[in-house]
């Protein structure tokens, strides 16, 4: 059980974060323009097995106390076995939907979340058989509805779970034509495990021949983000060398090989309170890294603009 105490928002005026230390230094420059907006920050982070990376999740959480929510992807083990009492115990809220050995999506919050909901067929109830797989979570914090994603990688092109895949992203799109009708601000996060365009690809050329960048996937997330949500990331960022995500062979990471494939996509309505969306490469650096880095979303409490 998490702890009746819980922490609270970031409320305090966003210059006194001003240190020239943070790796969000963009945002809290812009913040020191006098400019006095009370903010949410939200993370999202595929740890790659939550038991392997706890150590190292707690610790950045230590020393970014300003992360309101973080979203856990892969986490890769069954809930009766998650380690909530190592988050509890630091003030935060779990909530887990998760499975052995695979896939499995999480929320550690400052504040208890509302109308959590696991699954497709918490929106979708004929969708059951796409919830064997536990890749789908949301709840609401400060009236923003944070949909937590782990999209299946696909293995390769014309397989089996490729098209399994295509068949998850088109059940996603569903979920969130459902979602729109009643909800205005909702943000997408997670490892969507697609490249949306060449400029989040180290080398464009693979885009035509290997999976999370083939033209059907990308088809198929263009469409989600046609149903109203924005790529804020690109909005701030137009150049390309940012990535989320390096293979674990060929010293990659070291020569900055990677791809962009987890994302913060706020809806429209939501877009303009979005003060900055980083990602933080220095987890990547730990010995025995996930071979994901966290991105991370501020949002004001009301428009920037």
């Amino acid at each position: 059980m998490a702890p009746s105490v819980h922490w609270q928002m970031s409320r305090m005026p966003v210059q006194f974060f001003a240190h020239e230390a943070s790796p969000f230094g963009v945002a809290l420059s812009y913040l020191r323009l006098g400019r006095r907006y009370l903010l949410m920050y939200v993370a999202t982070w595929n740890v790659n097995s939550i038991r392997s990376r706890l150590e190292q999740v707690l610790a950045w959480l230590g020393v970014n106390p300003h992360i309101d929510l973080l979203c856990l992807q892969e986490t890769k083990v069954e809930d009766s076995k998650f380690p909530v009492p190592a988050f509890s115990h630091c003030g935060y809220q779990v909530y887990i939907y998760g499975q052995k050995s695979y896939n499995g999506v999480a929320m550690i919050s400052k504040q208890p979340l509302e109308d959590v909901k696991a699954g497709f067929s918490a929106v979708l109830p004929k969708m059951t058989g796409m919830d064997a797989q536990k890749r789908v979570m949301s709840g609401k914090l400060q009236g923003v509805r944070v949909v937590n994603l782990y999209v299946p990688n696909g293995a390769a092109i014309a397989s089996e779970k490729y098209h399994y895949k295509l068949a998850w992203l088109e059940c996603l799109s569903q979920y969130l034509a459902i979602l729109r009708q009643t909800e205005r601000y909702i943000l997408l996060c997670g490892d969507f495990n697609v490249a949306l365009t060449d400029l989040d690809i180290h080398d464009p050329s693979l885009s035509a021949q290997q999976v999370m960048a083939s033209p059907a996937e990308r088809t198929a997330l263009q469409q989600v983000l046609g149903l109203g949500f924005v790529d804020i990331f690109r909005q701030q960022h137009p150049e390309g060398g940012h990535y989320s995500w390096w293979d674990y062979r060929g010293g990659s990471f070291r020569r900055n090989l990677g791809w962009r494939i987890d994302y913060h996509f706020p809806s429209v309505e939501l877009a303009d309170r979005v003060v900055s969306c980083e990602i933080d490469v220095s987890p990547r650096r730990n010995q025995q890294p996930s071979d994901h880095a966290p991105v991370v979303l501020g949002l004001a409490e009301m428009p920037c603009k």
